[in-house]
């Protein structure tokens, strides 16, 4: 798929890695359309609190069966760091999905979605700066590409909003987050490491609840968006993104992760109506296309062959 994934043995699952990567995407396009319209109700302090701690218990019943089901203690010996790790992710998850929440509530859907995509191109260039690389050509024009791209998204929405910039801090700390998730998903156990990741967004949310003086009770109209973003497109996806990127490179991953917008261009149009143009479609086919030749211009970036027990069984 890119120079990075050729140079570097391939996982025995790294197909069906590749796979549940895909559906995880797919799903992530159309919660920009379903928060865009929660936010509307919601604030972003109780939408993100609601949605993890709904994610969370929609995984306490698969670990407790998981449990049962191996006879053992998992991740037994190394509980503590099992949730030193998930907190570090839980920060940039939480970081993350709150910067995004808030992007949507004062821009449009395609914009956020678009915008947001821009990890994918901060992911080799923040690998190129840790091992302090030299930025290759094709890095460079992706950069430059992405640039352009975002300028026809705000040409043809008037200019650059408030968040359009929450947006951009958004891409900033995904990318941090598909970087550490790299590091550390080989290290645990998939659901226990889920759980950990999705408790402390919740504990950070909740946190922020509070210091936001926000309502903690929502609406009783928007528990239909808040059980899909909470069950489908947190649960269901941090789960299978867990278990996909221990088989799968994060420039691999951030290759599949380019087709977001493009599902929340088409989610977006039929739900919320929305339109793209001729210089938001340049400007969006640009960005996708930054995404995708950022990947081969990152060099090669080689991932520790880690196994955990269970990938064993």
């Amino acid at each position: 798929m890119s120079a990075v994934s050729s140079a570097r043995p391939r996982h025995a699952n790294h197909a069906l890695g590749l796979a549940l990567l895909l559906v995880v995407t797919c799903i992530w396009g159309s919660t920009f359309a379903v928060v865009k319209t929660a936010t509307d109700t919601l604030q972003p302090a109780t939408l993100i609190f609601w949605r993890f701690a709904i994610g969370t218990v929609c995984i306490l019943p698969l670990l407790l069966w998981k449990r049962q089901d191996s006879g053992t203690r998992v991740e037994e010996g190394k509980p503590r760091k099992l949730w030193l790790d998930g907190l570090l992710l839980g920060v940039w998850l939480m970081a993350g999905y709150g910067t995004q929440t808030i992007a949507l509530s004062t821009t449009s859907a395609n914009r956020a979605a678009f915008i947001t995509a821009l990890s994918v191109v901060l992911v080799p260039l923040w690998q190129a700066l840790v091992s302090r690389r030299r930025l290759g050509g094709l890095l460079w024009a992706a950069v430059a590409l992405a640039v352009g791209g975002l300028a026809l998204l705000s040409w043809e929405g008037g200019t650059l909003v408030l968040g359009d910039l929450w947006a951009l801090a958004c891409a900033l700390t995904y990318a941090g987050f598909i970087l550490m998730l790299e590091h550390t998903s080989r290290a645990h156990a998939a659901l226990p490491y889920t759980l950990a990741q999705l408790g402390w967004v919740t504990l950070l949310a909740l946190a922020w609840v509070l210091l936001a003086h926000a309502p903690l009770l929502p609406p009783t109209g928007s528990w239909g968006a808040l059980l899909y973003l909470g069950a489908a497109a947190t649960a269901v996806t941090t789960l299978l993104q867990t278990l996909g990127q221990r088989w799968v490179s994060a420039a691999e991953a951030s290759v599949l992760y380019a087709l977001e917008p493009v599902t929340a261009s088409v989610f977006s149009y039929f739900l919320l109506g929305e339109r793209v143009y001729l210089r938001g479609f340049l400007g969006g086919a640009m960005v996708v296309g930054a995404t995708i030749l950022s990947q081969f211009g990152a060099g090669r970036a080689e991932v520790p062959q880690v196994h955990t027990e269970e990938e064993e069984r």
